[in-house]
């Protein structure tokens, strides 16, 4: 009895100091009970879609190497536990070391202002969080539960450094060791909502959701671009995910230079409405089964009410073949009122993705079954690269396509028509009138698209 006596009595102790050094106040730094309407609305904690709570204030940034992180972390874990940090508008919060904040539970953030991370890239290299999935790293990682994110601020990467001295390199080259962070990450994350922000200059992809489930984004415009015309955003994909369950995209609006949207492996319950992308690689399935003897899945997703322009890609499915590659399936697809404009493929299924030489993508071809995809409604023009040829879907010999359906296909190309399906291996059906690729029509349609 005595001994369990004396262990409450620590417990205790242990709480009581726990709690002693949490209550201290950072210079600057305010708390706000949800009681005082007046001092919120005062400071802009007054939000219309959101209620009033225990509202948490820190210093901003006097300068642009004023780094505040030890402040915002003290921020977070007030605010933890139902209530609020708030990040001022018109003022700046520079983040220059990493953080892990992966301990949330009821929390929201209202950005107002700006959160900029530093571009010390040799502190960053050394400094962060890794994921083996493509290399990847991260100034911070966000995990817990119900957490939200909203306002009318900037999450700024800060990305033009890391953009020069990536210039010429690839992301998936097995040499490469020059990682770059991604702006937001969640990891063993459970409903997290962002709303209403502006992503501005990752460094590496924008989004990037592991482990997580139902994660929701509405009315956020992602967007990189560089002052240096030799040295292009690369890889600033507007959303990845991995191991991901649920995950929806609404009114938002994407101009990277790479995916809008691409899930990766193991991404399930997707739903995405009114999306705008422009100057990207497309809304893409996968890429997946990339790495040797895994089993990866994409399935159940909704696509709808999205416009494509200036890109790449526009709906594209996507799986490695090759040596030492996986297998898996995507499956159960739509992709419903899609506008295209401008886009070099409009519609492509591939199979052979990457950098994978054709013939050996023909000896070694991707082991991922592509079936019960649905594309409704597309319309729009390509930009005539390829000929005559607005969709592509070329289903891998060592795979199965099944159940793939093109109902009221709408798209030109400025190079001539008819416009060109082209469908190979694809089991039934597609609804649409489709050629080989190795039609002579439409081989000529490949090989002389400037001349048609």
């Amino acid at each position: 009895m005595k001994l369990l006596t004396l262990g409450t009595l620590f417990l205790s102790a242990s709480a009581v100091n726990s709690f002693a050094v949490d209550s201290k106040i950072m210079p600057g730094a305010e708390v706000i009970p949800a009681s005082d309407t007046h001092r919120l609305k005062n400071i802009g904690a007054c939000h219309p879609k959101h209620h009033d709570r225990r509202t948490v204030t820190i210093r901003h940034s006097r300068h642009k190497n004023d780094d505040v992180s030890e402040d915002f972390l003290w921020g977070i874990k007030k605010a933890n536990h139902g209530g609020r940090l708030l990040l001022k508008k018109h003022h700046t919060y520079v983040i220059g070391k990493k953080l892990d904040l992966t301990f949330l539970n009821d929390i929201e953030v209202q950005l107002d202002g700006e959160l900029k991370f530093t571009d010390d890239i040799e502190y960053w290299q050394k400094n962060n969080f890794y994921y083996d999935f493509q290399k990847s790293i991260t100034f911070w990682r966000w995990g817990g539960k119900d957490i939200k994110i909203f306002g009318n601020g900037l999450l700024n990467g800060n990305g033009q450094r890391w953009y020069n001295e990536f210039a010429g390199m690839e992301i998936l080259d097995p040499d490469n060791t020059f990682y770059r962070p991604i702006l937001f990450l969640t990891e063993n994350a459970t409903r997290v909502s962002v709303e209403g922000i502006t992503q501005l200059n990752s460094p590496c992809w924008t989004n990037f959701f592991v482990q997580s489930k139902d994660v929701s984004f509405d009315d956020v415009f992602i967007n990189a671009f560089s002052t240096n015309a030799s040295a292009e955003p690369k890889n600033t994909d507007g959303f990845d995910s991995f191991n991901v369950d649920g995950l929806r995209v609404t009114n938002t609006r994407v101009d990277v230079g790479d995916d809008c949207f691409a899930p990766k492996p193991n991404t399930t319950n997707m739903f995405v409405q009114n999306l705008w992308c422009n100057n990207t690689h497309g809304v893409s399935m996968g890429s997946i089964g990339q790495y040797p003897g895994v089993m990866d899945i994409i399935e159940h997703a909704y696509i709808e009410n999205v416009t494509l322009l200036n890109g790449q890609n526009g709906a594209r499915l996507k799986a490695w073949a090759g040596q030492d590659v996986g297998y898996g399936r995507i499956n159960n697809i739509t992709y419903k009122n899609i506008h295209i404009k401008n886009t070099d493929h409009p519609v492509v299924l591939d199979q052979c993705y990457f950098d994978i030489e054709a013939a050996e993508c023909a000896k070694r071809p991707s082991q991922v079954n592509v079936t019960n995809i649905v594309f409704e409604n597309i319309s729009g023009t390509s930009s005539g690269k390829n000929g005559k040829v607005v969709a592509d879907l070329t289903c891998s010999p060592n795979a199965v396509c099944s159940n793939i359906h093109l109902e009221d296909i709408n798209l030109t190309s400025p190079a001539g028509s008819p416009p060109v399906i082209v469908c190979d291996g694809i089991q039934g059906d597609i609804g649409v009138e489709c050629q080989s690729s190795e039609d002579s029509q439409n081989k000529r349609a490949f090989d002389h698209p400037e001349g048609i």
